[in-house]
């Protein structure tokens, strides 16, 4: 943030930033680059064959953006994640368009003292609270999750 962005926020203003924007450029068949102007690229491929298709690519994205807000607010209680990966399970539906109807998210973290209680209070924050990408997504769309934390499961 900011010098601007911080006194917008100290203040209780909020910071107003410009719209996200993004390039989608086609490479051939259903194969299309996206990315910011100079910045870096992804690819995505409808088929699935040399990149991951628009809809995995937007589970990998509410997953990240989960992940990013529970890997900070663990280290913000000063107990550092020190493995961390999250399984996005999406179902469609039959219909055309095949939109999602129920999301799961599987956490697998490691990381010396912390606490379950913690863990699950990180995920559930991000979820219900500070992920944009899952505010984005239809709010009748259930987003569940499970964690297993230092390789136990949730019991």
């Amino acid at each position: 943030m900011g010098e601007h962005g911080a006194r917008a926020h100290r203040e209780g203003r909020a910071e107003v930033r410009p719209p996200n924007r993004v390039n989608v450029d086609w490479k051939g068949a259903h194969t299309f680059e996206t990315g910011r102007e100079g910045g870096p690229t992804a690819l995505a491929d409808g088929d699935s064959i040399s990149a991951p298709s628009p809809v995995d690519m937007f589970l990998g994205a509410l997953g990240s953006c989960i992940s990013v807000d529970v890997v900070d607010i663990l280290a913000k209680r000063r107990t550092p994640v020190e493995t961390f990966s999250v399984e996005v399970v999406g179902d469609r539906v039959e219909t055309v368009p095949r939109h999602l109807k129920h999301v799961n998210l599987n956490f697998r973290i490691t990381g010396a003292g912390i606490e379950r209680v913690h863990a699950e209070r990180a995920i559930e924050l991000s979820v219900t609270k500070y992920c944009s990408i899952r505010s984005s997504l239809d709010p009748e769309i259930p987003v569940e999750w499970n964690l297993s934390l230092n390789e136990l499961a949730a019991s």
